[in-house]
């Protein structure tokens, strides 16, 4: 039995090309300082600052407009001069900018600099994508996105645990360990990943579609799944934003145990992620996996409605949460790569960056008012209703025609 578990999760891991796991490391890095995103608007919100919810979701939907901004232009410029030098830049300046915004105390220098600091961040993500698709192929494409995953989630855990503490000691600490992990990131991606590297021949020219080239912005049927994730990712970030304020102030959970069960979420998706995609993905029925995903997810915001014990209660909506991401967004990654192609890869990752920026935007701003003028109740049940309306636009989805190369069903 731990024979074959062994194998199997060596197995899990095998065939991914080096780059891949270099890419991987730096990721690592780079997200084991995550701490501000988590804890910002426990921030904005506490004794130090004293602003209002409905202040820090105006901060936070800043930083998911400049994240739709810098995801447009971090597509663009990816097709353009390429991933790599997007890639550096983005960590290095996007690490300047954390230190400084941890510097300012004035609300309206606190709004601009998070809305630059987040279009200078996020562009990093289209071109990081970019970069995961050309490392790999069509076999081992969905594990190497869940690898970069893996190495963002236990980054995530990483960050959060330890930003748990930090903050119930010192908050501007926060915007320096994040600083310094993005220029950390660019440093090695400049030492050991060099511009202009190249795969062996045919192990990225056979992966790619055999569809003519079209602009991302002209795929009706991506646009369709364009306009689903960011329903999807305007629930989600909701873990990052109300949901811990929630856990403090209505559930009276310290920050320290909040980072914990933050933390728990990149854990098991360490743990278990790589090997269930493993398992599934030669099932070919991704578009299934997606819909339970979504469906697992609004349980999560159901059972912040039942009466119990607190930290029984953030627990079970963790571990709930937790399983519909692992089901659903390695699958959701693997339907744009697979609608793209050298050519047009930036614009389709861009697009899919920016429908989690769009979320970002919007999702703080209309959550936090919906929590001023009623109740986090109805907050989670809107939440759950609206991931049940997005199943069902993807069950819709899974029944449009597809080209045999572009998705499975």
């Amino acid at each position: 039995m731990i024979n074959r578990t062994v194998a199997l999760y060596k197995n899990s891991f095998s065939g991914l090309s080096p780059q891949i796991w270099l890419l991987s490391v730096i990721m690592l890095i780079n997200r084991s300082g995550t701490m501000v995103v988590p804890f910002m608007t426990l921030y904005l919100t506490g004794p130090e600052m004293g602003r209002s919810l409905t202040d820090a979701g105006t901060v936070m939907s800043l930083f998911g407009l400049g994240s739709v901004i810098g995801a447009y232009f971090g597509g663009k410029f990816s097709d353009t001069i390429g991933f790599h030098k997007v890639q550096l830049v983005t960590l290095l300046f996007g690490g300047v900018f954390f230190i400084v915004l941890g510097q300012i105390k004035s609300f309206p220098l606190i709004c601009l600099f998070t809305f630059v600091l987040s279009l200078v961040n996020e562009a990093f993500r289209p071109a990081n994508s970019s970069a995961i698709a050309f490392y790999s192929t069509v076999k081992n494409r969905t594990r190497s996105y869940s690898l970069n995953r893996l190495a963002i989630n236990l980054g995530w855990a990483v960050g959060a645990s330890l930003g748990g503490i930090v903050a119930s000691y010192n908050y501007e600490l926060l915007f320096w360990i994040d600083g310094f992990t993005n220029i950390t990131a660019a440093v090695l991606l400049y030492s050991f990943l060099k511009s202009g590297a190249k795969q062996k021949t045919g192990e990225v020219k056979d992966s790619e579609p055999t569809e003519p080239l079209q602009s991302a912005y002209r795929d009706k049927v991506y646009l369709f799944f364009i306009a689903l994730v960011s329903v999807f990712a305007l629930c989600f970030f909701q873990l990052f934003t109300t949901v811990p304020k929630y856990f403090r102030d209505n559930l009276h959970l310290k920050e320290s145990y909040i980072g914990l069960i933050l933390a728990i979420n990149g854990l098991i998706i360490v743990a278990f992620e790589m090997v269930l995609i493993f398992h599934l993905e030669k099932k070919n029925k991704n578009m299934h996996y997606i819909i339970w995903g979504l469906f697992i997810c609004a349980m999560a915001f159901v059972s912040l409605l039942i009466p119990g014990p607190a930290k029984i209660i953030s627990l079970i909506m963790i571990l709930l949460i937790t399983v519909g991401e692992i089901i659903t967004m390695p699958f959701m990654n693997s339907y744009w790569t697979a609608r793209s192609n050298d050519k047009n890869r930036g614009q389709y990752a861009a697009l899919y960056t920016m429908a989690w920026g769009a979320a970002q935007t919007l999702g703080p701003v209309l959550s936090s008012a919906l929590v001023d003028a009623s109740s986090f109740n109805l907050l989670f049940v809107v939440m759950a209703i609206l991931l049940m309306f997005c199943a069902i636009g993807f069950y819709i989805l899974k029944n449009v025609k597809h080209s045999p190369a572009l998705v499975n069903g």
